[in-house]
């Protein structure tokens, strides 16, 4: 093919807020994405989970080049030391920031992509391979399929849509799917939309994050108001205490408090914690659910909430070269950095273009997806991750490199804090120095 590939646009998959963000750094750096949303509307997956108020505050929630896109339309910025909803950010920022007209135009929802390729060539061929543009096949609402050519792709799509299964062996359980009619997974609206499923009922909530705490804070406050409600709260842990957080002492208020509020609920027998579990089957029988492992037995229970995690849809990126950590699902080199048997959130170190640099060019998975299995990311992350990676596609490798994260113990990055990346940000709590690296080609590992 002789058009030079420079001519495709960047195409941006998830119009959440890292990749809407991902296409306001590449709009305030003069290119023209394509975004691509699988939902009717921008943030359709953070709506799902709408009515849960976020741990960080706004001021960590708003990505700087999106702000200057909705300041240039005087849009109204919430108060930045509140704690939004998931609903919240997507009616008051991801939604102003999707009809801004240089995004509206690079933007079309309900348009999956259902398969990323290089054009002419599969998985095995290698010549011209950097230089051949990208095939991204959409399709729409109506079933209709497109073929689009890319010079690069940035996969935002998430991991929500993925949720993990009950089963200890991370595979199903063994009767599970038969049961799906009775299982939640991810964070049901208890007191709103979900209501009447689990009001008087008894149910078994399984996970040991902050989602199944925040489920059973919200399935306390119901059973408050119907007493014939039944909680219990099955854990894979044999050792609790870590579960509830850092308390009063924690950098994020809102995660500290609900560490606490959960841990009241168990003492105070509103709950009752079971840990040790390790589901390998779940049984219909007379009496309800049972969960059997290989010596718990829990239950009867009417109802099962599975708040286990979520992994990456890697189905349609079958066809590029991408190099994964084998137990994350991460890229290789940024496993190590957000490993959860090491890091949380907050320890998390600086991160770019490079650790997120496959073997096939020009291709990277950010935001939640680039964590794979992991879950200590944050928001302000993604954004860091995206300016170093559209940086990197427009050149600009001195501002790829300069990759800065700012933790007042939380993984807060520099650069979203105060200006852009090659000007000087506003003094902060602690900034992690930049890790000096060799000049190369994006997408090729040294």
């Amino acid at each position: 093919m002789n058009e030079d590939i420079q001519t495709y646009p960047v195409v941006i998959i998830g119009a959440g807020p890292v990749g809407l963000a991902a296409a306001a750094h590449l709009i305030r750096k003069g290119e023209s994405p394509l975004l691509f949303e699988a939902g009717a509307t921008a943030g359709a997956s953070m709506l799902q989970w709408g009515h849960i108020r976020l741990f960080s505050p706004w001021r960590y929630v708003i990505d700087q080049q999106a702000r200057a896109l909705l300041d240039a339309r005087n849009w109204q910025a919430p108060d930045l030391e509140g704690n939004p909803t998931g609903r919240e950010v997507v009616e008051q920022y991801l939604w102003p920031l999707a009809q801004v007209p240089a995004i509206q135009a690079t933007l079309r929802v309900q348009t999956r992509v259902t398969g990323v390729s290089r054009l002419g060539q599969d998985k095995l061929k290698t010549a011209a391979r950097e230089t051949t543009p990208f095939v991204v096949r959409i399709q729409t609402s109506d079933g209709e399929e497109e073929d689009v050519l890319a010079r690069a792709v940035i996969d935002a799509s998430g991991t929500y849509q993925q949720p993990n299964p009950l089963g200890a062996h991370g595979l199903a359980a063994l009767g599970e799917r038969a049961l799906a009619s009775h299982i939640f997974y991810g964070i049901p609206n208890v007191l709103g939309t979900e209501r009447a499923r689990y009001a008087g009922r008894r149910i078994l909530v399984v996970g040991s994050g902050h989602s199944a705490q925040q489920t059973l804070l919200e399935l306390a406050h119901l059973a408050e108001q119907e007493p014939e409600t039944r909680l219990i709260w099955a854990v894979r842990r044999p050792a609790v205490q870590q579960m509830f957080g850092g308390g009063a002492d924690d950098a994020l208020p809102e995660r500290g408090q609900l560490g606490l509020r959960s841990l009241a609920l168990v003492e105070q027998g509103q709950v009752r914690l079971v840990a040790g579990v390790q589901i390998q089957a779940l049984v219909s029988t007379a009496q309800g659910i049972v969960l059997r492992g290989e010596e718990e037995r829990v239950g009867p229970v009417d109802e099962i909430i599975a708040t286990t995690g979520f992994r990456p849809d890697l189905s349609f990126v079958q066809e590029l070269r991408l190099s994964l950590d084998p137990a994350l699902e991460s890229p290789v080199l940024l496993a190590p950095l957000i490993d959860p048997n090491v890091h949380s959130c907050g320890t998390v170190p600086p991160h770019g273009v490079d650790e997120l640099t496959h073997p096939e060019a020009n291709v990277f998975l950010v935001g939640m997806k680039s964590y794979g299995r992991a879950p200590t990311f944050l928001m302000l992350t993604g954004y860091e991750q995206v300016r170093s990676i559209v940086a990197a596609l427009t050149g600009d490798w001195e501002c790829a490199r300069r990759v800065e994260l700012v933790l007042p113990e939380t993984g807060v990055c520099s650069t979203d804090l105060g200006g852009s990346c090659c000007t000087p940000a506003p003094t902060l709590v602690q900034v992690l120095p930049t890790v000096s690296r060799r000049p190369r080609s994006v997408g090729l590992h040294d």
